[in-house]
């Protein structure tokens, strides 16, 4: 499991988030058998996910993250709960480029920068999702969420991903964080964030060298004397089911049913972010289908 906190300022007016995401992006790179540069592209969309869920309100509500960049990987998804627990795939996982110059996985090559992210957000109050879609920045993800918090909801934000890959494609070290300025924040204060950010070494750098998220917040927020809120702990986790998969067939209809039965009556379902598969007849689901229709057309004659 991967540890994040939240942390606030003593003046209140800058909030940190940061995760340790290694444990989850492994069990991505499990899952999905990504490439190198695949592993890096979801998870660092998975570990973005998990620092802008821990920040939502309710445990209850959900964000969804969507990066379409025209890319050889394909679209690449990540969702995650108000408790900073993700899921996530990648339409082709074993796309693989060369490094860059510095000698940086290509993510940005991968995912493509000509094409959107999409955040949608999914709140239990309101009866629909809100949905954000920005233009690409870099494809690299954290300029793209970075991106999206200043044009979409008008808040200042630096985001900092990062996903360390071995040379036996086994995940070496992952995480991020997320800094946010909240209004009122001075000039003088600004810049000295600035600088300490400037300052800092890279994500994997630091977690390589064994700092933890708690190490990240005290080096962004030298100087503010910041203090932890509350810390949890975040994993990879699907929650597809049996009984939720059968549903969604149910929601085809009896036609769309008979006529995928005509077709074959043995039905299998393969989730796309944990490739559990789900087995059904849909001989039974038909009659199913049939069944639930009863009553409502008995409650319309009446």
């Amino acid at each position: 499991m991967g540890k994040l906190i939240r942390g606030l300022s003593e003046n209140g007016g800058i909030v940190f988030c940061g995760v340790d995401s290694t444990d989850i992006v492994c069990k991505a790179e499990q899952l999905h058998t990504t490439s190198a540069t695949c592993s890096a592209a979801l998870g660092r969309l998975l570990t973005g996910a998990s620092l802008m869920g821990s920040m939502l309100k309710d445990d209850r509500d959900t964000i969804t993250l969507r990066v379409s960049g025209n890319g050889p990987a394909g679209v690449v998804i990540a969702c995650t709960d108000g408790t900073g627990n993700v899921k996530g795939c990648i339409d082709h996982p074993l796309v693989e480029l060369p490094a860059k110059a510095n000698g940086h996985l290509d993510v940005g090559g991968a995912v493509g920068k000509d094409g959107v992210l999409t955040v949608i957000r999914d709140n239990r109050l309101q009866k629909e999702p809100t949905v954000g879609q920005v233009p690409l920045v870099s494809g690299e993800i954290a300029e793209d969420i970075t991106s999206y918090y200043a044009y979409s909801e008008q808040v200042p934000t630096v985001c900092a991903l990062g996903v360390l890959v071995d040379k036996d494609l086994s995940i070496s070290c992952a995480g991020g964080y997320l800094l946010q300025l909240l209004p009122g924040a001075t000039d003088a204060e600004i810049t000295q964030l600035e600088q300490n950010i400037a300052a800092m070494p890279s994500v994997t750098e630091m977690l390589h060298a064994g700092k933890t998220p708690e190490d990240m917040m005290n080096l962004a927020m030298a100087g503010f004397n910041p203090s932890v809120l509350d810390e949890r702990e975040v994993r990879y986790q699907c929650d597809c089911s049996r009984e939720r998969t059968e549903q969604m067939l149910l929601s085809l209809g009896r036609k769309e049913l008979e006529k995928l039965r005509d077709e074959d009556p043995h039905c299998e379902v393969v989730c796309h972010f944990c490739h559990t598969k789900y087995e059904f007849d849909l001989n039974k689901l038909v009659k199913k289908a049939v069944e639930k229709a009863a009553p409502a057309s008995e409650n319309a004659e009446n």
